[in-house]
């Protein structure tokens, strides 16, 4: 009889994702500390992740969440096309409940905050190869925050980008091809679904809450 992954025999095979080298060989060490867990391979960008998986077919994924290129919930996306049984917990030092929200929506399976000591994170590892969901409190917290806010259409995104750059209403209206009246209708409706006061408090909120990013 072959031995059962996550034992001393037959350790899990962890692929670890993030474009940071500092931060990727840290992880690679920390993993490679536990006698159930082994890193069978690192990636520094998103089709580098989704590569390895589809090569290595590792039991689970350590996922970076923000990378140049192809973000943690695109790769996430994309690995959980190749193979539904796919295992992946990301990993980011954000905590703003869009983003948590986009990962979990993509297909991960766990969430957790960089700031995570290793007797948080290799819990989180080895459940999430097991098969459960892994949502830390802090992180629970964050995304039940999100029902307070309305959700943004694809229009009104556009017009908060342009203001995100320091743009007057006639800037805005005439990079996104619209009228001044409508920019002015988009950003009052912004303001509200995102419960602000002014054009300054819309963008620091989307940028704490990752809707925006710099």
């Amino acid at each position: 009889m072959s031995a059962l992954p996550g034992t001393a025999e037959e350790p899990l095979r962890v692929l670890v994702v993030d474009d940071h080298f500092v931060v990727r060989i840290g992880l690679v060490a920390l993993v490679n500390t536990e006698p159930d867990l082994r890193v069978v391979g690192e990636a520094d960008d998103g089709d580098r992740a989704i590569a390895l998986f589809r090569e290595l077919q590792p039991d689970l994924v350590l996922m970076d969440l923000r990378m140049p290129g192809k973000s943690g919930p695109e790769a996430t996306a994309e690995i959980r096309r190749v193979s539904e049984r796919a295992r992946i917990l990301m990993l980011s030092a954000f905590d703003g409940d869009e983003e948590i929200h986009n990962a979990l929506a993509a297909g991960a399976n766990g969430y957790v905050l960089k700031s995570a000591t290793g007797e948080e994170l290799i819990p989180a590892i080895r459940a999430v190869a097991a098969g459960r969901r892994w949502i830390p409190q802090n992180v629970a917290t964050r995304l039940k925050s999100r029902q307070l806010f309305e959700e943004l259409t694809t229009r009104e995104l556009d017009v908060l980008r342009e203001v995100a750059k320091g743009l007057s209403n006639k800037e805005l209206a005439d990079a996104l091809h619209i009228s001044e009246h409508t920019a002015k209708d988009h950003l009052k409706s912004i303001l509200a679904k995102l419960r602000v006061a002014d054009r300054t408090q819309a963008v620091t909120l989307a940028l704490q809450r990752g809707i925006l990013r710099l």
